[in-house]
């Protein structure tokens, strides 16, 4: 069965055509990897996806139900989203982001286990707990974001430039650790122009440009394509 079924994706910005057209299909459990360079309309494909921004015309399926137009219908359908640049909320601490994670839950238990699973993953943020999240270093501020979403206990998980202003060696946590959310049993759909690596983790990817997709295939065939390492990989995987 697919998590999410996307039919003829159409996106508008006044006169401008950010997404023409787009169709995909994520699989559940599946890393699913959309690579292309800035203003391809990546982070467009995700606010459509959240319900921030409406669609001009399309259609997307959620488990098999049509998708909600509203932010907060979304995520009640479990699908939520890990915006790009993180915004958090900078004048709250680590634990009150991760309840905000939580705001349509009712089940006290349950959020609290929920949030000791994140600190499993990612052991700094209960290090931090009381600690504004302003303050944090860029990996942790990625860290909380990414546990803030997965404290609505959401079935698919939309990350949009996780990498992004991170060093290397955050990259490679980072990617490690959605692997390690994809193993648990969570869908997952990744953002990218950091194309090696999204492309490294991606059971299918797809390079968007101009708001088009212009090819597709299994990841580790695409990293190997010789057009696609010329216009992304910088001539390498």
């Amino acid at each position: 069965m697919n998590a999410l079924n996307v039919e003829n994706m159409n996106v508008h910005y006044g006169a401008v055509h950010a997404v023409q057209g787009v169709s995909f299909q994520v699989a559940e459990r599946e890393i699913v990897s959309i690579v292309g360079s800035n203003g391809a309309g990546k982070s467009t494909i995700m606010w459509a996806l959240s319900g921030v921004k409406g669609l001009s015309s399309g259609r997307i399926e959620l488990f098999g139900a049509p998708l909600p137009s509203k932010p907060h219908e979304v995520v009640a359908h479990r699908l939520a989203l890990v915006p790009e640049r993180r915004r958090l909320f900078s004048d709250l601490s680590v634990n009150e982001n991760l309840i905000m994670g939580a705001y349509l839950r009712s089940d006290c238990d349950e959020v609290e286990y929920d949030m000791e699973r994140c600190f499993e993953l990612f052991p700094v943020l209960k290090q931090r707990l009381r600690q504004r999240s302003g303050t944090l270093s860029g990996g942790e501020q990625q860290m909380l974001a990414i546990s803030r979403a997965l404290m609505s206990r959401p079935r698919m998980l939309l990350l949009d430039e996780p990498s992004l202003g991170l060093a290397p060696i955050l990259v490679d946590a980072l990617m490690v650790a959605i692997q390690r959310i994809r193993s648990e049993g969570m869908t997952v759909l990744l953002v990218e122009q950091n194309a090696a690596r999204a492309l490294e983790i991606a059971d299918t990817g797809y390079i968007l440009e101009a708001g088009r997709f212009i090819k597709s295939g299994p990841g580790h065939e695409l990293a190997e394509d010789p057009e696609v390492k010329k216009a992304y990989l910088g001539g390498q995987v």
